[in-house]
């Protein structure tokens, strides 16, 4: 009976019919024991049963209202996918087990924050509540499909075979977004991967960014960490490979002294006093804008755990700005479907004047021809080519003049509307006379308040991405993130910051 066998046993797993399983069968099974109940619409069981019975049971049913959900989606769609990519001729045990093996090893990653999101913020991490990914976690494409491949090549039942690092890239930029648009970059940065500071060492999405850049190829993270063993445990406990990562402890760094000399030397006639030098550098943001300074990092990366003026001020004072320019300013990389452009200034800048708003356009188009992209700028406005004469149109025509002196190459005008500036055959028709031939790809923003507005509405009402803050007219690569900033956004800065180190 099924209760006979259901004694000591250290699994179940049914597809059968609603309740044939009872509290008593499950209270005699063995330590730790595994319930699956996979009847539909109503498990053998249900969680809260099986739960009472055993608090130390791991349990899981059809059902999305209970945890560990067993779900067609996550095989048959990516299990075809696979075979399909290969031109498989046959789907063999290989390929079932190489799919249910996949979903395993990525139940034990971290999750992305959108995953979360989808499924109320919960915290999902690898445990008797999460033992599978959730249905709508859209990794799942790339972890099992390329698993299903690869077993169909190594099984010769695949007619096409592929190169399985290849295949995961296609399968990558099917899911996230950026990959098309961080491809070029990416090739840049695993050219000659540079050495990336991250002050926030101790933070999730950091180590994970960290493991994520070294995967890639594309940089040499060091993370800052008062304990870096605690840090090298953490990213272990949670699968992440420390492989390739520096860690470094500020307090006990070999070269902590010769930063707190050079920092005093720097900030002395700031204000600065020897004490005051000692104490600064005990801030992670100081000390780590220090290393870029003194060459110990080739670029940094700051800003999830901290309000954005705590660390561009440090970075300011230490880094400083470019030599030909009297600002910095912070650029998106925005994505609309296919087409891409970057807004600037988005995150410094509250009332630039007509000689910043040239400045900002100039940086702008300096940071895009450094990430292998030709600028088209225009400068945005409410009004069109001088239709209103107010102080705020006339800085835009002379920030324009500015930029055309310096920089007669670049295609730019305004002031323009938003609306006409990104449709060329209106500018032809009503405008023949625009330097503006192709849709601008460089968006200058009048003000701070009109440029983060834009991006934000932009970002909650349409299917837009964006990667940001770029920092441009920094002497050296420094970039800022936020609080709320994906894992993945942290990684394309990295890649931006090791391609600024490369041509600075």
């Amino acid at each position: 009976t099924l209760e006979d066998a259901m004694f000591e046993a250290d699994a179940f797993c049914g597809v059968s019919i609603r309740d044939i399983l009872t509290q008593d069968m499950v209270k005699t099974m063995a330590d730790n024991p595994i319930v699956f109940a996979m009847a539909n619409p109503n498990p053998e069981i249900t969680y809260p049963d099986a739960v009472e019975a055993r608090p130390d049971v791991i349990m899981a049913t059809g059902r999305s209202d209970y945890p560990n959900q067993v779900n067609n989606v996550l095989g048959f769609p990516y299990i075809f996918r696979g075979a399909l990519d290969v031109q498989a001729t046959d789907i063999n045990e290989e390929m079932k087990m190489a799919a249910a093996q996949a979903l395993a090893k990525l139940a034990k990653e971290d999750v992305p924050e959108d995953v979360k999101h989808a499924y109320g913020d919960r915290e999902l991490v690898f445990g008797p509540e999460y033992i599978i990914p959730k249905p709508f976690d859209p990794r799942v494409l790339v972890w099992s499909a390329s698993a299903v491949a690869e077993a169909a090549i190594k099984t010769g039942v695949a007619r096409k075979p592929v190169d399985i690092a290849e295949y995961r890239e296609e399968l990558l930029k099917k899911i996230d977004w950026s990959r098309q648009v961080m491809r070029k970059i990416f090739l840049k940065a695993k050219k000659e991967p540079k050495r990336i500071v991250f002050p926030e060492g101790t933070n999730p999405k950091i180590m994970w960014a960290a493991s994520e850049i070294v995967a890639e190829g594309i940089g040499k993270p060091i993370l800052l960490a008062k304990d870096k063993q605690a840090v090298i445990d953490m990213m272990e406990e949670n699968h992440h490979s420390v492989d390739g990562i520096e860690f470094v402890e500020p307090k006990n760094a070999p070269f902590r002294d010769d930063l707190i000399v050079s920092y005093y030397k720097l900030r002395q006639r700031k204000g600065i006093t020897e004490r005051q030098a000692y104490l600064d550098m005990k801030n992670y943001y100081h000390f780590g804008a220090m290393m870029v300074k003194e060459g110990y990092a080739d670029g940094m990366v700051a800003g999830a755990e901290a309000n954005f003026p705590d660390v561009l001020r440090p970075a300011l004072q230490i880094i400083g700005r470019q030599k030909e320019g009297p600002l910095v300013a912070g650029m998106y990389m925005v994505q609309n479907g296919k087409e891409q452009y970057f807004f600037s200034d988005c995150a410094v800048n509250i009332n630039p004047n007509a000689i910043d708003l040239a400045e900002i356009t100039l940086m702008g188009a300096r940071e895009m021809e450094r990430l292998g992209i030709k600028p088209r700028p225009a400068l945005l406005s409410f009004s069109n080519f001088g239709s209103v004469r107010v102080p705020e149109t006339e800085k835009i025509v002379e920030a324009i003049r500015i930029v055309n002196e310096k920089r007669p190459d670049l295609e730019v005008d305004g002031p323009i509307q938003a609306g006409i500036a990104l449709d060329p055959k209106m500018i032809q028709k009503h405008f023949p006379f625009s330097n503006i031939k192709q849709r601008p790809n460089l968006l200058i923003f009048p003000n701070l308040d009109a440029a983060n507005i834009s991006l934000f509405m932009l970002r909650k009402l349409g299917n837009v991405h964006s990667i940001g803050p770029i920092l441009t007219g920094f002497s050296q690569p420094i970039h800022l993130v936020t609080r709320s900033t994906p894992v993945n956004n942290i990684i394309n800065l990295a890649g931006i910051a090791c391609v600024d180190a490369q041509k600075s």
